[in-house]
């Protein structure tokens, strides 16, 4: 009897040693999402149990890791991250690049950015780093030109020459495809227009240069990028496996950098 005890302790012990440690990811649903479940089982394979905890905006998966809901986020550009760290004090970090979502104009009225009339409405993202990637936009389109200096966070107040006298809605990003039958041109992330059918290579009317710099991180915590965790979703997110899905999956939409 003692000895059936003793094997069944052994067991539980042993049981418990091979349970996977969970890791969970805050992520927005497209692609990000998508992606992250395909890494799911390579997670596995590496010890982990992939958690993903999905947010519709662009704030709460950053305030979601601050407060250490989450082990690590993938949703963000380098750019919009920096912004967060620097206006809300959040304590976190860039780990690595995984891709890059194009930013693109979608029209239902016009075929090219040259054909928008005098007075045409436009909307973009209202936070300072999304706003100003689009603006740039605009500016490498020659509809628009920003004063000297303005860079990556150029609000509308920063547009020194504006010859259509085009008119800025400023809405949350997620919301801004949903602008189109309101608006002549819609300058959306690639994630949400993905996320409601839209591909950026098919149906946009003018395409973010594939050079931009704005590429998709994985965050952590500050202090936590060495973290083995956190370590094995960059490994799981960098593998072939996941670069063909990218190219294959959203054809241009979604670009790795690795």
């Amino acid at each position: 009897m003692k000895k059936q005890i003793l094997t069944a302790a052994l067991l539980s012990l042993l049981s418990a040693g091979l349970t996977a440690a969970e890791l969970t990811v805050a992520a927005t649903p497209v692609p990000h999402g998508d992606i992250l479940r395909l890494v799911a089982p390579d997670l596995k394979a590496q010890g982990y149990d992939l958690k993903v905890v999905e947010f519709s905006d662009f704030v709460s998966p950053n305030i979601a890791l601050d407060a250490k809901e989450v082990t690590a986020n993938y949703y963000q550009h380098k750019p919009f991250l920096d912004d967060a760290v620097k206006s809300r004090g959040l304590k976190i970090a860039s780990v690595a690049p995984i891709h890059i979502l194009p930013m693109a104009a979608y029209s239902k009225r016009v075929k090219s950015l040259n054909d928008l009339p005098k007075g045409a409405r436009i909307s973009i993202p209202n936070d300072p780093a999304n706003g100003g990637r689009a603006l740039l936009l605009l500016q490498s389109a020659g509809v628009i030109k920003l004063k000297d200096g303005a860079g990556a966070t150029a609000t509308p107040l920063d547009i020194a020459d504006n010859p259509k006298r085009l008119r800025f809605t400023e809405v949350e990003a997620a919301q801004v495809p949903r602008t189109l039958d309101d608006v002549d041109v819609a300058i959306v992330n690639s994630n949400y227009a993905l996320g409601v059918g839209l591909n950026p290579i098919k149906d946009s009317i003018y395409l973010e240069n594939k050079d931009s710099p704005y590429a998709v991180v994985v965050a952590c915590r500050l202090g936590d990028e060495q973290n083995p965790a956190v370590q094995a979703l960059v490994k799981a997110l960098t593998s072939p496996k996941v670069k063909e899905y990218m190219i294959n999956t959203y054809k241009g939409g979604v670009v790795p950098v690795f």
